[in-house]
């Protein structure tokens, strides 16, 4: 094979708010030979898709901020969780054809030694191999593990999800739905308030143009809060809980980009209504429940049982602008950066 492209995307710089392609993130490209090149005992792999998440920008921060992770590397590509296909292997864990999931680099084509860090994903339903980033993926995982861990739902309670048309809110809708739960969902636009109430959301608004506090105080009081927004909407949770009500803490995405972060008014209410509050990771539950979710989770997903939407993003050289929509609400549905069709 003759040499190929194989660009790949750096971070370039710290940003203040959101990030800016072309500044923050800084696409570049290389040659690369993948029937030549040394492998050192490892395995190349072409990038097919890869995620873009909220939590990447908690990643463009100076390496001397401490976090629950560590931050993206400047003058490096950024990473992480991806589809890739095996093109050549001299590590007996691969052979040429499987396709993997793990943290990738944002590049064209990876080349690593770890064979440990990634999975083979058989997809014996037939998914789309996008699906293995979002409600299959990452995402799914982190509302099926919240949910699991932490929901103690009961029928007929009330559960309010917020960002409930991204991958992890409105797969929290659908557990919630199916454990008999009244579900009221948030979601920033009038389409995706229209998708998140086709999934089964019982009463669903867009918080731009809906006072959350008055939803709240005609719908609540909320037993379990599925949070992955903070600031505003999880003070007015807070006001509208629940006695014994889960707060279930799964990100903050309302805060990622201000330099002047909300300041709560309802924290009385924590002790007042005995909330159980419960920030979390997806990675600490994995060894708890990944094998049952991967022998279970995408037959659900084929069998329609739990639906999805996509937001498809093609080209790496793309990826800057991905990013910065999944930060501000120009996506709808799971964004999945498409680097090649196969």
């Amino acid at each position: 094979m003759a040499p190929v492209k194989n660009g790949r995307y750096i971070f370039n710089e710290v940003p203040t708010g959101y990030p800016v392609p072309g500044k923050t993130l800084v696409y570049e490209e290389s040659e690369i030979d993948p029937d030549t090149v040394p492998l050192n005992g490892g395995f190349i792999v072409k990038i097919l898709v890869l995620s873009v998440d909220p939590y990447l920008r908690g990643r463009m921060r100076d390496a001397k901020v401490e976090s629950y992770l560590p931050a993206f590397d400047l003058g490096e590509p950024i990473y992480n969780f991806g589809i890739g296909l095996v093109v050549r292997s001299e590590n007996p864990t691969f052979k040429s054809g499987d396709h993997l999931y793990g943290l990738f680099k944002f590049q064209h084509y990876v080349i690593d030694t770890a064979a440990e860090q990634y999975r083979v994903i058989k997809n014996k339903d037939n998914l789309p191999w996008s699906v293995y980033l979002g409600v299959c993926g990452m995402p799914g995982q982190t509302a099926e593990f919240g949910w699991k861990e932490y929901a103690n739902p009961k029928q007929g309670e009330i559960a309010f999800v917020t960002a409930a048309s991204g991958p992890v809110g409105a797969t929290v809708v659908q557990l919630a739905k199916a454990e008999g739960l009244k579900v009221i969902a948030s979601a920033g636009s009038d389409d995706k308030v229209d998708f998140v109430k086709s999934i089964g959301a019982d009463v669903a608004f867009n918080y731009k143009t809906t006072d959350t506090r008055e939803v709240l105080a005609k719908e609540g009081p909320v037993d379990v809060f599925w949070d992955n927004v903070g600031g505003a909407t999880l003070d007015a949770a807070l006001e509208f809980s629940a006695k014994q009500a889960r707060f279930i803490e799964c990100g903050m995405i309302s805060q990622y980009n201000t330099t002047e972060p909300y300041p709560l008014k309802n924290h009385f209410k924590i002790f007042e209504h005995q909330v159980h509050l419960h920030g979390f990771l997806v990675g600490p539950l994995m060894h708890k429940y990944i094998d049952q979710f991967y022998a279970t989770f995408p037959g659900r997903v084929a069998r329609g049982e739990i639906k999805y939407k996509e937001h498809r993003v093609h080209g790496l050289e793309q990826a800057g602008k991905a990013i910065v929509d999944v930060q501000s609400g120009g996506n709808f549905g799971k964004s999945v950066l498409i680097v090649a069709d196969h």
